[in-house]
């Protein structure tokens, strides 16, 4: 049985894919911020027959992401998802604070739980790591606005491409995927293209079928692949 831990895991994507690696047998450890407000997920885990168990993390928080150490002791992850992210506090003015929480919670936060979790990964059998990224990472198809986010997620995909290098010698994977233009919190109000459910089923798909050869390349939920 694989063990998956996803960031975010309270809504949108991060449930959609805690939901189906639930149906699908994985042990789930689902993290998300505040635990007593997220609904949907504590009925999932009511009804997984003990496959999804919620922890709580902030992923802002270097206490909350260290404390995953203590938690977690030394359980194998097969899969470690950093799934949770913000679009930017103030999406198109360049504002000093909201720009860095961006940049905390979007690129230096995955590294984080990355480096904290590194053991787990290690000592698993599918040593599996992904970055939930985005296409507006892509400078080749950066436009204007959303600057925080776009240059955060552009750290992301730099800072996992060198992990993807640096780990191969421990046989550690690393998956960058940009999940589509979902409906989601994040896009409320506008129209999206496809659902969660049905973004989670690709990436999954593109998580199962990872190997050497696509450790490090930036694609899609389909398994396009996205330049830089």
């Amino acid at each position: 049985m694989s063990t998956v831990l996803i960031t975010g895991a309270n809504r949108g994507i991060g449930l959609a894919l805690a939901r189906q690696y639930a149906t699908e047998g994985a042990e789930v450890l689902a993290c998300c911020r505040d635990p007593a407000k997220a609904g949907d997920l504590k009925e999932l885990a009511a009804s997984s027959g003990g496959r999804v168990r919620i922890i709580p993390l902030d992923v802002a928080d270097e206490a909350s992401i260290e404390s995953l150490t203590r938690t977690l002791g030394d359980q194998p992850i097969d899969i470690l998802i950093n799934n949770a992210g913000i679009s930017g506090l103030s999406a198109d003015r360049i504002e000093a604070e909201g720009y860095m929480t961006t940049m905390r919670v979007n690129a230096l936060a995955p590294m984080l739980i990355a480096q904290t979790l590194y053991d787990n990964l290690r000592y698993s059998t599918q040593k599996k790591l992904v970055a939930i990224t985005s296409i507006m990472g892509s400078t080749s198809s950066a436009a204007g606005g959303k600057y925080a986010y776009r240059a955060s997620k552009a750290a992301l995909n730099n800072g996992m491409r060198g992990l993807s290098r640096a780990w191969a010698r421990d046989g550690i994977l690393v998956a960058l995927l940009n999940p589509g233009y979902v409906q989601t919190e994040m896009v409320k109000g506008q129209v999206a293209f496809i659902s969660a459910e049905e973004c989670a089923r690709g990436l999954i798909a593109r998580i199962a079928e990872l190997t050497p050869a696509t450790s490090g390349v930036f694609q899609d939920y389909r398994g396009v692949k996205i330049r830089w």
